[in-house]
């Protein structure tokens, strides 16, 4: 069995929950390719946009070689004034490796030109987590048994209060994708609700239409963020088996679309783990690069999740992408897109998300639950660490009823207050917010 193979396996967990009707659709779709929809057809009502971007990315994708990149290159792409994009891909070759200090160095210098010393902190809020898709390594993923939860509008501005309590200026919104449960109608007076409490507003839910992210943008939303998860669409066909988020141009058009309905900045991101993550990071890098080009008074960021364990399964992990190598792709970043924020989640170690911040990263989250309908919970308990539910993700879940199981286990549990202290400790200027409505 290769790895790859082995890895697949350890994605596929069966719920005693399931009707043997439901088990056996669940097989058919893991094992028999054609009994699944095709991924690159759009569904009923998806908007087509007819964009160049994902051609103009997938075109260095497709024909990288990243091993003919030899030492020589690297120290030549350091040495440049300008990143060029074969520099960049040199960058992110495996003879970069040696020279990971040198870049770290230079990756350093130009955060510091770009952003100061300067961090930017914000918090996710899950208000839902039903989810329509089959994606196999995602805790929401409708086959895998979690308590789920939606929460009401009043929840939502209790939780919201609770957040702001705390002092916290920029919340993401996140959902499952469930259109069903979690309408746009929905999710817009979410918003209505966070722009009351939060000077910056953003959502990182289903990828939506043009009309779509216009309106939730009226409701006050400032940045879209969609991870693409990879850009390897055969990879992506046996990763994404069923729902809407399987269909993959759909997927990729989506920050050109929320940029088309008035957003003001985009996020981007793979799931480091899932395919070739030098491919997806480059990939990722392009993306950004070619939609600024398009849309210059857009503000980019990246992110660089790598795959973390979820409730039910405790064998995901971003296998061959180590911290060494995330390290690596995050200067590369940096050194290619000077002027780009960077964001590195809780996904990440206490000990590696203090070091990155002083290299190349200028975001990080902190008070993070990836649950719902828990902040009062773990907030009001104080303490330097945000209580998590995930230690052990096989362990019965012991949630209220005003809960919802997470996504996800994080690394870093650190609250808001706990992560403020350490940032400032590091000889950096947390930044709670930039912006003022006027």
């Amino acid at each position: 069995m290769s790895e790859k193979e082995y890895h697949d396996e350890r994605y596929f967990i069966d719920s005693d929950s399931l009707s043997p009707a439901a088990l056996e659709r669940k097989h058919r779709i893991e094992t028999d390719p054609s009994a699944r929809t095709n991924h690159m057809e759009y569904m009923k009502d998806m908007e087509v946009i007819h964009s160049e971007i994902p051609g103009k990315v997938m075109s260095h994708v497709d024909s990288v070689d990243f091993s003919k990149y030899t030492a020589r290159d690297v120290l030549a792409a350091l040495d440049h004034h300008t990143c060029t994009v074969e520099d960049f891909k040199a960058l992110l070759s495996p003879a970069a490796a040696p020279f990971l200090e040198k870049m770290a160095q230079k990756a350093k210098l130009e955060t510091s030109k770009h952003f100061g010393n300067t961090v930017y902190f914000f918090t996710p809020i899950y208000i839902a987590n039903y989810c329509e898709n089959y994606c196999v390594y995602c805790g929401f993923n409708c086959y895998n048994k979690i308590k789920r939860m939606q929460l009401s509008m009043e929840q939502i501005e209790h939780e919201m209060k609770v957040i702001a309590d705390s002092g916290m200026e920029e919340i993401l919104l996140l959902t499952g994708e469930s259109r069903a449960k979690s309408s746009v109608e929905y999710i817009g007076e979410a918003c209505k609700i966070a722009h009351k409490y939060f000077r910056m507003v953003g959502v990182e839910v289903y990828p939506m239409n043009t009309d779509e992210y216009k309106y939730l943008h009226e409701c006050g939303v400032d940045y879209v963020t969609v991870f693409q998860e990879t850009y390897d669409s055969e990879r992506y066909e046996q990763l994404h088996l069923m729902g809407h988020k399987r269909i993959y141009p759909y997927r990729f058009d989506s920050q050109e679309r929320a940029l088309m309905g008035g957003m003001r900045g985009c996020g981007f991101s793979a799931l480091l783990g899932l395919s070739d993550f030098r491919k997806d990071a480059l990939a990722s890098a392009l993306h950004v690069f070619y939609l600024q080009k398009k849309y210059p008074h857009a503000e980019m960021s990246l992110s660089c999740p790598r795959l973390r364990p979820i409730v039910n399964n405790d064998k995901i992990n971003p296998l061959d992408v180590h911290e060494k190598e995330l390290c690596q792709v995050l200067c590369a970043y940096r050194i290619f897109m000077p002027f780009v924020g960077i964001t590195v989640s809780s996904r990440e170690s206490k000990e590696f998300r203090n070091g990155i911040v002083k290299i190349c990263a200028t975001k990080v989250s902190a008070g993070v639950s990836t649950g719902v309908g828990d902040h009062e919970e773990k907030y009001k308990e104080g303490g330097e660490e945000v209580k998590t539910k995930t230690a052990d993700v096989n362990a019965g879940k012991e949630t209220s009823d005003a809960e919802g199981d997470e996504q996800f286990e994080i690394n870093d549990a650190r609250s808001f207050d706990a992560m403020y202290k350490d940032i400032s400790g590091e000889g950096l200027q947390p930044v709670l917010n930039d912006y003022l409505y006027v």
